[in-house]
This record gives C-alpha cells, structure tokens and sequence, in this order.
C-alpha cells in the first residue's frame, strides 16, 4: 500500500485519530482511508455538529457522507450548547462496537479529552450560561478573563470566546477554577498508545491560500443561500453562531457589509483561527506523528 496514511497506521484495527487546522485537508484524508479500509468516519470539530451549516462550516457533503459512514457531523441543533463532555458521551457508543472509527476534526480539546482524559465537572446552569453570553455579545471577554484564576488563566487559549465562556462560567458555577477541576481527572476514554494519531501539518503561506480560496468556493456553491435560510431565526448568541463567516454573510444580507468585503473579513478570521490552532497542536501535540498535506496528493 503506498497512501503515507498506511506507514503512520498499519494496524487496521487501531483507531485512527486525525488532527489538524482548518483547510489542511483532513477530511477528504479520513475519506480516503474510509473507503479503503473500511470504518465510520467521526467528527472532532466542534463546530461541526451543528445541523443549521454544513457548506459554511465545511461539513463533508451528502454525496460524501454517501461514499462512507460518517458519525457526529450535524446532529445538534444551532440553539443547543455542546461540550466537549457532551461529545465525548456520544462518541462512547461508537467505540464501543461497530466499524473501527477513523476520528477527525480541528478541535484540539476533543483530542486532548479523549487520550488524556476530561474532569467530571458539573452542568452549567441555564441563568450563568446566559450571563456569560450575554457578556461575550457585549465585548467583555477580556473582562472574564481577568476574573479567571490564574492556574486557568494560563492554560486556556484567552483569545477563544468558547474556552473563556466555558472557564469563567466553571468557575462561577462550582467555585473552583478548571484547571482545578482538570486535576482531577480520570482516566481517558482512548489513552493515545491504543490508538493511531497523525496530524497534517500544513505549511502557513500554503494554507493560507487554500483558506482564501475556499471560502470563496463556499460562498459560491451554496453558503450564501444557506446564511439567508438561517436568517430569520440568526442571532450572534447563538452556538452556532461562532461558525466563522456567518455574522459576515449575515451582515451582507442585512445590507450593512458588501459581500466581497464580508468574504475577506471572514477569510481573515478563518487564517486567524488556523493560527491558534497549528499554536495549540505544537504545545499539545508535540509527540503526534505528522504528514504534509503534499503527501496526500
């Protein structure tokens, strides 16, 4: 076998765990590797699971999920929060039995709980949850940050809207701050020597022309259409609402943001993003395996 995947995962039972930033090419890897070898393709992108985007959010199409079974991709509703205990909960079933899952996604924390384990921390209530959205829609995440711990303060990415909501709204809700919580954790679900990880490690220029270019391709091929579907119903609280592109699309339906001007902003935004995450997988996945998105042509 010549795919690059089959030297960094020759056991074919073995999960398969791969990572990496936006746009790198992970997904149409995952397929490659589904349709070859077999197993049910599982998402690990937090965004992802959303039922109200999947153009917008680069959820593999219907004639893709067609090609393989594909697991984890959708089935939330846009108005529900999801966390990473929540993805986990229902991950378990899938490892548990049927085809050896080839789990892929950017969602550095998804990885990080599953081989290394998440606290069992309590359920948020409604009435602080609101708070703390409420208090993001009004630009004071630099404020909650201020007021986290600093054990957590240290940990967490303080430019993630999601981990600052969820570390602030810990830490109000239990009085203990989460890498408090973290501490204790218990054994992971998958401890990284059972599985097979591998992250596609994209060069910054390459990928930041493949970011521009895609998001383009999105608007064109049906974002746009699925933006003003969802705009009725759209507010910027929403959780899914952290989709990157959709207040600017949004804003280019309201009449307040020319398109080509929303689309370079959104595509700003997205580099952002692949930067914090090619951050976090250097500090946290030091010892994954890696292969170049050349390798997967």
């Amino acid at each position: 076998m010549t795919d690059p995947l089959y030297r960094l995962a020759p056991d074919p039972d073995a999960p398969i765990l791969i990572a990496g930033p936006t746009a790198s090419g992970k997904s149409a890897l995952a397929l490659r590797l589904a349709e070859a070898t077999g197993g049910v393709i599982v998402n690990a992108d937090a965004i992802q699971v959303y039922s109200d985007w999947r153009v917008l959010t680069a959820r593999p199409s219907a004639a893709e999920e067609a090609r393989a079974p594909h697991a984890l991709y959708g089935h939330v509703p846009g108005a529900v929060a999801y966390s990473v205990g929540d993805w986990l909960r229902d991950l378990a079933p899938l490892l548990r039995a049927g085809p050896r899952p080839i789990i892929v996604g950017g969602t550095g924390l998804y990885f990080a709980a599953l081989t290394e384990g998440l606290a069992s921390i309590p359920a948020t209530p409604p009435a602080i949850r609101a708070t703390a959205m409420a208090r993001l829609e009004a630009g004071e995440r630099p404020d909650m940050v201020a007021e986290l711990d600093p054990a957590t303060r240290a940990r967490i990415d303080v430019l993630n809207p999601m981990r600052v909501q969820r570390a602030w709204e810990v830490l109000q809700a239990t009085g203990r701050g989460l890498a408090c919580w973290q501490a204790d954790t218990p054994p992971p679900m998958l401890p990284l020597a059972q599985v097979q990880p591998v992250l596609v490690q994209a060069e910054r220029d390459w990928l930041n022309t493949r970011i521009a270019d895609r998001f383009r391709q999105m608007v064109e091929t049906g974002a746009l259409e699925e933006a003003q579907a969802n705009l009725t119903h759209w507010r910027p609280d929403l959780p899914s609402a952290k989709a990157i592109g959709a207040a600017e699309l949004m804003a280019h339906l309201r009449g307040t943001l020319p398109l080509e001007e929303a689309i370079d902003r959104a595509s700003i935004l997205t580099r952002q993003f692949a930067k914090r995450q090619r951050s976090w997988f250097r500090a946290r996945m030091a010892d994954w395996p890696r292969i170049s998105p050349a390798d997967l042509r």
